[in-house]
């Protein structure tokens, strides 16, 4: 969330910055009314309180005097109705403007690149030439169906489109990835955790998920509680509510975790494979550091999900996200997209992002400076990686002519030494798939 202090001082800044994530001028403008009118009441209920605190003096002295203290009574009476009615229109007002405030994105830090959409993105850098092949490359689903180590047909049948078994080789290649990632970020100095997968709505509104974008997760019926639609949200919520003391920052935090999203309004779109699920297991990174250095944390965890990328072998390349583009509580974000050989383009794989103080402010998670001030930290998080995303791009990118796919070499200690999947290795009953 915005600071409104901020927004006062300067409405100004904040409409410019703002018109770049596509955010109507005038509802800066909302937002100053609302809180001009909290002001004004809040100083009518303080005279309100002057007069009756007045007016229990007189009350006072009335009786000490032993005189009639009725119109006084009669008077703290009417004034004690009025400041119950001023606290009304404040709660009621005060609800108007956190809800405004709520649905105010982040402001882009300077430099970001201005536009709509992801046409409007950067590219900052290649890492590893696009993968050829002397063959047509087959897509990761035609190669783990084949294979019998993705099974999109069965899961549809228990769960519904979007969901998969992986089995065999698959679920080993899948838990191999996941523990390589996790083994890596804590070389980096990340603290492994292993969170709650479903939370409250309170917490869903300290990462900024609430209360814009509920449309996109799944919310348990009849209950305040949410299966989390990232990591993100039980680990930046860890130290919600409390001071977090000075010489302990910066914190590093990764945890392995199930996403469950309902990909609401992406009927059409990979509507095959492993690259937009309902269900899908994703590596999280989380920092809680202090302001001055959190856009340095922001390129060291970039590079820590760049890391993985690299040991594994595969191409990719940086994007800045654009203002249009960025995420709701982003100031600034960093794409890697990996090479995906059979769509013959880079795809999404890790995202990370400075949140600043937007969501740090939601939460009131603090730490005091070197006045002994309390300041709000900032928080950053990333994708360490997609492990469904990571698992497609192997197969693609590791795929021989035969149709077997070879291990990357820093698996194959996490797959016992296997070094290929094969039709003969990859499943103990390949003769009940299809």
């Amino acid at each position: 969330m915005l600071d409104i202090k901020k927004i006062r001082k300067d409405p100004e800044f904040f409409k410019q910055k703002l018109a770049t994530r596509n955010v109507d001028p005038k509802d800066i403008d909302e937002v100053l009314a609302l809180d001009e009118k909290r002001r004004e009441l809040l100083q009518q209920t303080e005279t309100l309180k002057a007069k009756r605190n007045a007016a229990s003096k007189k009350i006072g002295e009335a009786k000490r005097n032993h005189e009639s203290a009725n119109d006084a009574i009669a008077e703290m009476r009417q004034v004690g109705e009025d400041i119950k009615k001023l606290d009304v229109e404040v709660e009621e007002n005060d609800a108007i403007l956190n809800d405004k405030l709520a649905h105010l994105p982040n402001v882009p830090r300077d430099g970001v690149p201005v536009g709509p959409d992801e046409d409007s993105n950067r590219e900052e850098y290649k890492v590893g030439e696009p993968t050829k092949f002397a063959f047509e490359p087959k897509h990761h689903w035609d190669l783990g169906e084949k294979l019998g180590i993705l099974d999109f047909d069965r899961a549809a049948k228990v769960s519904g489109a979007r969901f998969v078994y992986y089995v065999g080789l698959g679920a080993q290649l899948e838990r191999a990835v996941y523990n390589f990632m996790l083994d890596e970020h804590m070389k980096e100095g990340y603290t492994e955790v292993l969170p709650p997968y479903i939370v409250k709505a309170q917490s869903m509104y300290g990462t900024g998920q609430f209360p814009k974008f509920k449309e996109g997760v799944y919310q348990v019926n009849g209950e305040d509680m949410t299966l989390i639609p990232t990591a993100e949200v039980p680990l930046t919520n860890y130290f919600s509510g409390e001071e977090i003391p000075t010489d302990k920052l910066p914190v590093y935090v990764t945890a392995l975790s199930p996403s469950f999203r309902s990909e609401a309004g992406s009927a059409g779109r990979d509507t095959r494979g492993l690259i937009r699920m309902h269900q899908f297991n994703k590596v999280e990174m989380v920092k809680y550091v202090k302001p001055e250095t959190s856009f340095d944390e922001l390129e060291k965890m970039t590079k820590n999900a760049e890391n993985i990328l690299q040991k594994l072998g595969l191409p990719y390349h940086v994007i800045t996200l654009s203002t249009g583009d960025m995420s709701f509580t982003s100031a600034e974000t960093h794409d890697i997209e990996v090479w995906m050989p059979a769509q013959d383009k880079y795809r999404e794989i890790s995202s990370c992002s400075n949140c600043t103080d937007f969501q740090a402010r939601r939460m009131h998670i603090t730490y005091r400076d070197e006045n002994g001030k309390l300041q709000l930290v900032h928080t950053l998080n990333g994708s360490g990686l997609a492990v469904g995303r990571t698992v497609a791009a192997i197969l693609e990118n590791y795929q021989n002519e035969d149709g077997t796919v070879t291990i990357p070499e820093v698996l194959v200690p996490y797959m016992h030494g296997i070094t290929k999947i094969t039709p003969a290795n990859a499943v103990p009953f390949n003769y009940l798939h299809k």
